[in-house]
Formats: C-alpha cells, sequence, structure tokens
C-alpha cells in the first residue's frame, strides 16, 4: 500500500492541515522542508512537531491523542514528596540549555542512536538564542543530573525531551516546570506522547481537535517575561 506524505517547500512556512495527518502511522502529516526557526515556530503553532531519525527526511507530526496537563495540576506522590523534602539538589532556568539538550540526545540503554540529531540540536540552540526554546536543569553537587527543555509558544510549553543521571531527577524538573510555569501565566504543557512516567504526574490524554483548541486560546497570551530568565527556583510538596 502506498502512502501519500506531502513535501514541504523550501520557501514558506505553510503546513497541511492538521486533519489530514495519517491514522497510521499515527499523526504523520509532512516530510521535508528545513529546521528554520520560524519554520519550527510556526509548527508549534499550529499543533505540529518534528521528529525523525537520522538519515530520514525531516518528518512531521500531529498525533490525533496529545498528553498534555495544566501546570497547576500536577500530582505529586508520596514518594517524590519524600525525595523533595531531602532537598539534596538546585535547580535552575535556562542556566545550561546546550548541556541539557546534549545530554538529552545521548543514546539510552541500549539504544545506538537518537532522534534529536545534530541538525536537531543546532534548530533548538537557535531558538533558545532567540528567547524561544528553555531549559530546567537539576544540580547535585554543582553536577547537571537532570533536565529537560522545550519552547514556549504564549502560555502554552510544548516540552520536547527530558533527561535522567541519577533516579527521578528528570520527575524533579518536571514537577519544577509545572509550579515555575503555572506561577508565571502558563497555562499548558504539552507533552507530546503519554506515557506512564508521564501519567504518574496527572498528564492526560485529549484529542487533536481540543488540544489544538485550547492552542488557539493561549497561543497569544504570554507568560511574564520574567519566567524564562536565568534563575534557580525551588519546588513545594502540594
Amino acid at each position: 500500500m502506498t502512502i501519500y506524505i506531502p513535501e514541504l517547500p523550501l520557501n514558506n512556512s505553510v503546513f497541511p492541515n492538521t486533519n489530514s495527518a495519517l491514522s497510521d502511522p499515527d499523526g504523520l502529516l509532512a516530510m521535508g522542508g528545513d529546521l528554520n526557526p520560524q519554520r519550527i515556530i510556526s509548527a508549534y503553532g499550529q499543533g505540529i512537531f518534528p521528529w525523525f531519525s537520522d538519515g530520514q527526511p525531516i518528518l512531521w507530526w500531529s498525533p490525533s491523542q496529545r498528553a498534555t496537563i495544566k501546570p497547576n495540576f500536577v500530582h505529586i506522590g508520596s514518594s517524590m514528596k519524600k525525595i523533595i523534602n531531602k532537598n539534596n539538589f538546585s535547580i535552575s532556568i535556562n542556566l545550561a540549555f546546550d548541556n541539557v539538550i546534549d545530554a538529552c540526545a545521548a543514546p539510552r540503554g541500549d539504544q545506538d542512536q537518537t532522534w534529536i540529531t545534530f541538525d536537531m540540536i543546532a534548530a533548538y540552540q537557535q531558538l533558545h538564542r532567540q528567547g524561544v526554546a528553555h531549559s530546567i536543569e537539576v544540580w547535585r553537587d554543582n553536577k547537571l543530573i537532570g533536565g529537560l527543555y522545550g519552547v514556549c509558544i504564549g502560555s502554552v510549553f510544548c516540552g520536547e525531551s527530558m533527561f535522567s543521571k541519577e533516579d527521578n531527577s528528570s520527575k524533579i524538573a518536571f514537577i519544577a516546570l509545572c509550579q515555575h510555569f503555572d506561577r508565571f501565566g502558563g497555562k499548558l504543557i504539552d507533552c507530546q506522547i503519554l506515557t506512564k512516567h508521564l501519567q504518574s504526574f496527572a498528564v492526560q490524554n485529549s484529542s487533536r481537535k481540543n488540544f489544538i483548541n485550547y492552542l488557539n486560546q493561549y497561543k497569544n497570551i504570554s507568560v511574564d517575561k520574567k519566567c524564562w530568565d536565568q534563575q534557580t527556583i525551588s519546588i513545594k510538596n502540594r
């Protein structure tokens, strides 16, 4: 069976309507184009994200189900509360973006490759320099032990990847993101694909239609710009 995938031109950032995304593989919308920052920003503003492996063309996705959470709804389980109470870590915003994305790109377990390619790293580093991509870092004894990064569109944070070098450090980063983003007016966090790891925080699937409705509602409402200043933050049990 032949699958037709629209190919994006290089000279504009127009995407097909997300309703035309394939059901198998779920959410595949288009291929090609480039990773120009303006194209990536346009994609996120329409509920689309790039995801492909090295050696593949750039693939653009908008899955039928989207993992999302309103940041003030984040759940902290009893075991995580005990870890937070120990307070033997520190958390920062945008102090080590390049280190975070490099750590996220490193192969994990028995994997020998990553979907965060060299070109993807370069594109998101450029977005970071433009004040669009941001990182959360978790430190212990001045060593980076966990973190995450993503793109902020208005008051929606679109998470891309997270990593842990020590147990629970990516969980700390996610809780910190939720509480900090909520504090500065953030409305929604997009986690793309639901996992058991995310479900433990009360992240839930939403239909593509509902997600895009929320996105259209919030993407033009900016969070307080101090949200992404380089800073250290703390998290609370609640």
